[in-house]
């Protein structure tokens, strides 16, 4: 695998096409300066040494050379050994409820995005651990397997709506089982489990769900997103209602999700404005007895830079050596 240090500089490639434009254009400004002086062919004649052929030839071997130049500023490496990498940390799953209930505002902009805001800014604080994401609603499924791989992390929270589970409902259960079945292999010890939600939950019995994984060693934490006296649920355009006509309000069910943390040796923490409870659920994380992770990975790299630029440099010279007038025939006149 090739791997480009300074990939930015392969942008001057395209200078390449734009020296050839050059080059026609001066031999044709030449031309048109040579007719002002007579016939062009009588001219010529006046020029026998000229070669418009090694001109051309000059500027297809400078072109060359900028070529490989240019890969050369641009690092080249190749990836020299591969080398197992062992890291300390958590497995963490973290369980996001997108059903249409988590369109209330009573966060900004509403509670799904204001959810994935401090995801994000939690993955930015992770180091060695490991992450996963689950996104429920009647049913779930695993939007992120477990990885340390930060930046992909961000890109599939940023996916997200409520949109990512076509069934409704608030299956917390469900998603909970989900989660315990994506672990690595490799995690025994410090494994926990995140459940953003509301805590409506319409389908069946998350308390079991945490109580099983608690007893498999793995911690089930809840955050509550929404106020008690509830918020009604836009849709596109105006309120949600329901088969009368009346409109839907969500409200936060404390119980549940206390239950859930109790059952799951975990805590419940309400989700705030300025803070949104995963910092201080992070912090008891953090307490769990570090899992050493290991993975294969490219260690070092092998720089092929100077290879590039000394067959960069041996075409200029050669170029430069060749000139642009024909060879003489003959070494002395008779």
């Amino acid at each position: 695998m090739i791997n480009f240090a300074q990939a930015q500089y392969l942008l001057l490639l395209f200078l390449i096409p734009v020296f050839f434009i050059i080059q026609a254009v001066v031999l044709k400004i030449r031309k048109r300066r040579i007719r002002k002086f007579g016939d062009e062919v009588l001219v010529g004649r006046l020029m026998p040494s000229y070669s418009r052929g090694k001109v051309w030839l000059r500027l297809v071997l400078f072109s060359i050379g900028f070529f490989f130049f240019v890969i050369g500023l641009s690092r080249p490496q190749i990836g020299a050994k591969l080398k197992e990498h062992e890291t300390k940390g958590a497995e963490i799953m973290i369980v996001l409820d997108v059903s249409n209930s988590m369109l209330a505002e009573d966060y900004s902009p509403n509670r799904l995005e204001r959810a994935k805001l401090a995801i994000s800014r939690l993955v930015d604080k992770l180091r060695d651990d490991r992450i996963g994401l689950i996104v429920f609603a009647g049913n779930s499924f695993v939007q992120l397997p477990i990885t340390t791989d930060y930046v992909s992390a961000k890109m599939f929270l940023n996916s997200i709506s409520t949109e990512s589970v076509p069934v409704q409902g608030t299956a917390i259960g469900d998603a909970i089982n989900t989660a315990m079945r994506s672990f690595s292999a490799q995690s025994e010890k410090s494994r926990a489990i995140i459940v953003i939600t509301d805590g409506e939950n319409h389908e069946d019995d998350p308390v079991a769900a945490a109580a099983q994984a608690a007893e498999m060693g793995v911690r089930v934490f809840t955050i509550g997103v929404g106020s008690p006296e509830g918020k009604p649920i836009p849709m596109d355009g105006e309120l949600l209602t329901d088969k009368n006509g009346d409109i839907v309000v969500t409200r936060l069910d404390e119980t549940v999700l206390q239950d859930v943390a109790r059952a799951g040796n975990g805590v419940y923490v309400r989700a705030g404005n300025s803070e949104f409870g995963l910092n201080p659920v992070i912090d008891d994380i953090r307490k769990m007895e570090d899992e050493k992770y290991s993975s294969i990975v490219f260690e070092e790299y092998d720089e092929q830079f100077m290879y590039f630029l000394a067959l960069a440099f041996a075409l200029f010279a050669i170029e430069m050596l060749i000139g642009d007038r024909k060879p003489k025939r003959h070494l002395f006149n008779r």
